[in-house]
C-alpha cells in the first residue's frame, strides 16, 4: 500500500527563477505504448517516470515487450503488436484512467482476453465512453454496472471499421478508436465535436502510420504495421501550470519554465491567463517531432474576472482546477461553464476544488458543470483532504502560497502520479512547501 503523505505549504515571499518541468505524460504514454505496438526498439528521451506512466510500461511487458532504461532514457523492445500476447495477470493501470482507455484501444485489435484494472479511484471512472465505439469495432468488452466501472475484461480481434460521432470531446476515447481502427480491415472515420488534445494524431505518423484529418474529422485505414521511433518528449504543461499560477499570484515574482510542450490543443491555460491580463511572455517555439515547445515567462501582477466555457474547455480541462485559485484573487466574478468532465476525473474536481477553496475563505458556487468565484478574498490556511488527486493536491499547494498560516493538504501521495518532484521544484524557486 502507498504510503500516506502530505504537503505542508506556508505563506511564500516572491518566487524567482529558471526551471524545467519532467516529460510530459500524454506524449510519454503515447510514446511507451506505440513503442510497444511497433517492431523494433523505440528510444524516448525525457521520459516521465512517473507513477501513471510507470503503470503502462509495467502492462506492455505483460504483454510481451521489453523495457529498459536509465533514468529518463527510456527502451522499448518489441517484435510488434502482432507478437503480444495474452498476459499472465490483471493489468493493474493503477490510477491512470489514461492507461487503461489507450490499453483498450491497443488490446480490441488482438485475438486474446485480457483484464485491466486499477486502485480505489479507478474503479469509480466510467469506461462507458470508451467502451461503447470498440465494441461497435468488434471487441467483447464486460464491465461493472450502468457507467461500464472497472475491472473491464476485453476479448479483441477481427475488428470492422466504423464512422463513429464522439459525443463529447475526449482525447482518450479518440486515441483508443484510432489505435482500433489502426487494426480493423478498412477505413475508420471519427467525428469530433471540438477539438481536444491532438497527441495521438502527431506522433503516429512518426512510426509510420498514415491518416487523414479534414477540419473535426479523422480517418485511418487498417491493418497498418507501427515502425520503432525516436522520440525526445518536452516538458509536460500540465505539470508547469502549477508553477505559473503560482508566479502570477505571489506578489514581486518573475519565473520562466524552459523547454515547455506548447501544443495549442493543451496550453489554454495561456489564453486564459492572457483574458485575466496577467503578464505572460512566449518565448520563440521550434516544431520537435510534430510538437512545439519553447520557454514560458510570467510575471505577478492584478487579475480581472472572466467567463470561461466552450471550445477552450478540453484544451484546458487538466488546468481548470487552477482558474478557481486564479479566480479567488481576480477582480470580479469569475464564471466557468461547459466543465462537467471535471465531475469524472480522480475525484470530482468541481466539488473537491471547491471544498478545499471554501475552507480557506473563498467565495465559490458550484455549478452543474462549473464555477462562479467572487474576488479577490483573502484565503487562509487550512487542514484539507486533496482525495487522493494529483491535480487537486497541486491546486490547493498553490493557493497555500496565498493564505495566511500554515495550509496541510492530506493524501499529496496522489502527485507522485503525474509530477514527482512538484514539491522540490516549487522550493527550488522560493515557496515554502515541502512532501513528507
Amino acid at each position: 500500500m502507498t504510503r500516506r503523505r502530505r504537503l505542508i505549504v506556508g505563506p511564500s515571499g516572491p518566487l524567482h527563477g529558471v526551471c524545467e518541468v519532467p516529460g510530459d505524460k500524454s506524449l510519454s504514454h503515447r510514446v511507451a505504448l506505440f513503442g510497444a505496438m511497433a517492431s523494433g526498439v523505440t528510444e524516448a528521451r525525457n521520459f516521465l517516470m512517473a507513477e501513471d506512466c510507470l503503470r503502462l510500461l509495467a502492462a506492455v511487458e505483460a504483454l510481451g515487450c521489453r523495457v529498459e532504461h536509465e533514468g529518463a532514457h527510456l527502451r522499448i523492445h518489441s517484435e510488434g503488436v502482432e507478437a503480444w500476447h495474452a498476459p499472465a495477470d490483471v493489468l493493474d493501470c493503477g490510477n491512470s484512467g489514461t492507461a487503461m482507455r489507450l490499453l483498450l484501444g491497443a488490446l480490441a485489435g488482438r485475438p486474446f482476453t485480457a483484464t485491466l484494472d486499477g486502485d480505489e479511484s479507478l474503479r469509480t471512472r466510467p469506461m462507458g465512453r470508451v467502451a461503447e465505439p470498440l465494441r461497435l469495432l468488434g471487441a467483447e468488452i464486460s464491465c461493472a454496472g450502468d457507467k461500464c466501472v472497472p475491472p473491464l475484461t476485453i476479448t479483441g480481434g477481427n475488428l470492422r471499421p466504423i464512422t463513429y460521432d464522439l459525443p463529447v470531446a475526449s482525447a482518450q476515447v479518440k486515441s483508443a478508436i484510432l489505435l482500433a481502427g489502426l487494426q480493423a480491415e478498412g477505413t475508420t472515420v471519427l467525428n469530433q465535436p471540438s477539438l481536444s488534445r491532438d497527441h495521438t494524431e502527431r506522433l503516429l505518423p512518426a512510426f509510420g502510420a498514415r491518416l487523414t484529418i479534414d477540419g473535426l474529422a479523422i480517418s485511418i485505414s487498417g491493418p497498418q504495421s507501427l515502425h520503432r521511433a525516436s522520440i525526445n518528449v518536452p516538458g509536460d504543461f500540465s505539470s508547469a501550470a502549477y508553477l505559473l499560477a503560482a508566479a502570477v499570484l505571489v506578489p514581486s515574482s518573475e519565473v520562466v519554465v524552459e523547454n515547455l510542450g506548447l501544443n495549442h490543443t493543451r496550453s489554454g491555460l495561456l489564453e486564459i491567463l492572457a483574458a485575466m491580463r496577467a503578464d505572460v511572455r512566449v518565448g520563440p517555439v521550434v516544431s520537435v517531432g510534430g510538437e512545439p515547445r519553447g520557454d514560458v515567462t510570467i510575471v505577478s501582477g492584478p487579475l480581472r474576472a472572466i467567463e470561461v466555457s466552450g471550445e477552450i474547455i478540453p484544451r484546458a480541462i487538466d488546468e481548470l482546477p487552477l482558474l478557481a485559485v486564479l479566480a479567488t484573487q481576480a477582480q470580479g466574478e469569475t464564471v466557468l461553464r461547459d466543465a462537467a468532465e471535471l465531475r469524472v476525473k480522480e475525484s470530482d474536481r468541481l466539488e473537491s476544488v471547491a471544498a478545499g477553496l471554501t475552507a480557506m475563505g473563498a467565495k465559490i458556487r458550484v455549478l452543474d458543470d462549473g464555477w462562479v468565484i467572487t474576488g479577490p478574498t483573502p484565503l487562509h490556511g487550512a487542514t484539507l483532504d486533496a482525495g487522493l488527486d494529483h491535480r487537486v493536491a497541486m491546486t490547493l499547494a498553490v493557493a497555500g502560497l496565498l493564505a495566511d498560516g500554515e495550509t496541510i493538504i492530506d493524501g499529496a501521495q496522489a502527485v507522485a502520479t503525474s509530477f514527482p518532484g512538484f514539491a522540490a521544484v516549487l522550493s527550488s524557486l522560493g515557496a515554502q512547501v515541502t512532501m513528507q
